[in-house]
């Protein structure tokens, strides 16, 4: 009925079972963006916000995401991951973050980078809303990916 992996001859909703794939190294790299305004972003690093290091709250924020994957999105298998790293970092026109996200298993820590990511921007807007609300998120998305049975990917 469908090539979603996620998804039964039926239609139904599954977990995929990784029982039989072989236990190989993986790692993702997922990046996202935080458009603000020039004042905004000073603030950010300053480090003089209300609510403290903008920077390094978004960077713990995204670890800690990472490693919540599968209790935020259904069809995520638990992973014992060996590394979760968030950076972010100025760029023209806002914070540029980066996850990079390892584990070895039997399934890809893709969701894992994406979701510490996502979190991260998430959290930068948070502490910044009292300075701007019109931040956008944008851009994220996977940026490379290793190991398992479809092999390496970059974007």
């Amino acid at each position: 009925m469908s090539k979603l992996t996620h998804i039964d001859e039926t239609g139904r909703a599954r977990l995929v079972d990784v029982s039989e794939k072989p236990v190989t190294a993986r790692e993702a790299v997922a990046e996202g963006f935080v458009r603000m305004a020039p004042e905004t972003l000073r603030l950010a690093l300053s480090g003089e916000g209300k609510k403290g290091d903008v920077r390094a709250a978004a960077e713990i924020a995204g670890i800690m995401a990472a490693k919540k994957t599968s209790e935020l999105i259904p069809m995520c298998h638990p992973l014992a991951i060996s590394k979760a790293e968030v950076r972010v970092e100025p760029a023209q026109g806002g914070l540029a973050v980066t996850a990079r996200v390892k584990t070895t298993g039997q399934t890809g820590v893709e969701m894992e980078a994406l979701t510490a990511v996502s979190v991260a921007c998430l959290t930068l807007y948070d502490m910044l809303k009292a300075a701007e609300k019109g931040m956008v998120i944008e851009a994220v998305r996977l940026t490379s990916k290793t190991g398992g049975k479809s092999g390496d990917w970059r974007a």
